[in-house]
């Protein structure tokens, strides 16, 4: 393995890591700076988010939701290793499982497929798809999904 390909893996696991720890924490302004301009996020809900001005309305939404009392009172992701492939050295995809505990205990679970891109001379989500495979009945994330996925 080339050294730019290891430099490569560690930056791109931190910016998987990164999304999480700062989405949780609602740094919103800094999550949003670890995508591309043009970038694109799928949640499996129907919508089109495109540009970070789009991403930020999954993530404003969220909180608005956890705000008003009726949710948990934390949202907290782990997430698994990336498993990461290379097309070359600026651009790559790659896939990790994560689990969302809450206060009530695991609330969903689910993978992330990822594309990346170097931007400026650091990794950056260039589209991001999110599934949850699953859910605890009648936590936070099947109230808010309901039937719909």
């Amino acid at each position: 393995m080339d050294t730019w390909e290891v430099e490569a893996r560690v930056e791109i696991a931190a910016l998987v890591t990164a999304y999480n720890a700062l989405g949780d924490r609602g740094r919103f302004d800094e999550l949003l700076a670890l995508f591309a301009d043009d970038a694109t996020m799928d949640i499996g809900d129907g919508s089109s988010y495109e540009g970070r001005v789009g991403i930020e309305r999954i993530f404003t939404g969220t909180r608005d939701s956890l705000r008003d009392g009726s949710g948990p009172k934390f949202l907290q992701h782990h997430t698994t290793r990336v498993h990461v492939s290379f097309e070359d050295s600026d651009h790559a995809s790659g896939d990790a499982y994560f689990t969302v505990m809450s206060d009530r205990g695991i609330d969903h679970w689910g993978r992330y497929r990822d594309a990346y891109l170097r931007v400026d001379g650091a990794w950056r989500f260039g589209s991001r798809r999110v599934r949850v495979d699953g859910r605890t009945p009648g936590g936070w994330a099947d109230q808010r999904l309901g039937a719909d996925s």
